[in-house]
């Protein structure tokens, strides 16, 4: 059941740990979920992805960012919600895409390069 008026779907970005932790009161409140890799990969490593000092320590196939990503996935299956996913890690990573798509993830974006 829509949370929004005229069975408007509302949905929480998952891009801070916090939000990954407490999914479980959140799919109380929204209808689903959508992990921001990119943020959610910064916050978890705490690195800056736009210092030219440290970027190339922002990885996200960290065991710890791919275990968030997870906690995510499996928090809005077992709550009933749907869950998507929007970062840079699909379109580099084809594996990455695998990943997700073992853990039932319902949707993901890519970026197309021609």
């Amino acid at each position: 059941m829509a949370k929004g008026e005229n069975g408007l779907e509302v949905y929480v970005m998952t891009e801070i740990p916090n939000n990954v932790i407490l999914a479980d009161q959140y799919a109380k409140i929204f209808d689903g979920f959508s992990i921001g890799s990119n943020d959610l990969t910064q916050l978890t490593l705490g690195i800056d992805r736009d210092s030219a000092i440290i970027s190339d320590l922002f990885d996200e196939n960290n065991d710890g960012v791919k275990s968030m990503v997870k906690m995510a996935i499996e928090s809005a299956k077992k709550s009933g919600r749907i869950i998507g996913f929007c970062g840079q890690a699909p379109s580099d990573f084809p594996e990455f895409s695998r990943f997700l798509v073992e853990l039932g993830i319902d949707s993901i974006s890519f970026t197309l390069m021609l």
